[in-house]
């Protein structure tokens, strides 16, 4: 946070419920800070489904740069904005909303924090290559949009509800050019799953203890590059099985960082900074450690 909040001071957050755990704040305002931006990023915690537009209402009139959106709203604030971007339609979400002159303009950073980290941590390439997608949430379609931008060869969304994966295909089919999309019951998809070059875990399923795998071991392959969107805890069950199995990992802290640091470049348009990627790491991982250290310790 600045050293002073004073009347100058612009403001951003993130809208959703619950938010106890988030990590946002810890590594926006410590990006604020290397920038020197007078900013200050606040969580919103919003209950209720219908104090959505009163809230956003009000937002339009303070002095808020943009806000990010996170569970349960991201698909209902497609029509809370004025304006919505390409890729936020496509992936059927919003999670990010620039404020300019009262009107909410709203993106989609998922898919591309998705793309950087799986470059950044993985040295992975999308193109020509053969992906699963595990879910058929707002988080698999804004992978699968990701997928597509990025010129997979296939993409096999896999679910317990195979007809949402194909509704969410047919609205992409004018998008998909070099793509073939395709939507599968998740326990039919063990072909697909051992023929991919990576595999995306788009569900809750590993950030709590007692979560099945997403898949069964057995059908993850040496050499696969497998990713979970769960960050919390930072090595989930699903990695531990995937490395287990010779294949390499990619964490879903990379991805919200990476998502978070687009947000900050989309409202900081026209001034050509790139938001500091590694010291929003350190600090959504500080944030992490300290949640999970004993009560009463110090670092």
């Amino acid at each position: 946070m600045p050293n002073t909040i004073d009347a100058k001071t612009r403001l951003a957050g993130l809208i959703g419920w619950p938010l106890d755990h988030t990590l946002s704040p810890a590594m926006h305002n410590a990006a604020y800070e290397t920038l020197g931006l007078n900013w200050v990023y606040l969580p919103l915690p919003v209950r209720e489904g219908q104090d959505l537009v009163r809230v956003t209402t009000a937002l339009r009139a303070l002095p808020f740069v943009g806000f990010n959106v996170t569970m349960p709203y991201k698909r209902v604030m497609l029509n809370v904005c004025d304006e919505v971007a390409t890729a936020a339609k496509l992936a059927g979400a919003v999670n990010t909303v620039h404020v300019v002159d009262g009107r909410l303009i709203g993106y989609n950073t998922d898919g591309r924090g998705l793309m950087e980290s799986l470059k950044d941590e993985a040295a992975f390439d999308p193109a020509g290559k053969r992906a699963v997608i595990i879910g058929t949430g707002g988080a698999a379609g804004s992978a699968l949009v990701g997928m597509i931008l990025d010129r997979a060869a296939h993409v096999t969304l896999a679910g317990r509800r195979p007809e949402v994966g194909e509704d969410m295909i047919d609205n992409l089919v004018d998008r998909l050019r070099d793509t073939v999309a395709e939507a599968v019951a998740l326990e039919a998809s063990r072909e697909a799953v051992e023929a991919a070059d990576l595999v995306i875990n788009a569900t809750p399923l590993g950030m709590r203890p007692d979560d099945p795998l997403p898949v069964p071991q057995e059908w993850l392959q040496p050499g696969q590059v497998v990713a979970d969107m769960v960050y919390r805890p930072s090595v989930t069950a699903l990695m531990e099985a995937a490395a287990a199995r010779g294949a390499r990992t990619v964490g879903g802290l990379g991805m919200l960082v990476a998502q978070g640091a687009i947000a900050i470049e989309i409202w900081n348009q026209g001034t050509q900074t790139r938001a500091p990627r590694s010291v929003m790491r350190a600090a959504a991982e500080a944030a992490l450690a300290a949640a999970s250290a004993p009560a009463g310790t110090e670092d």
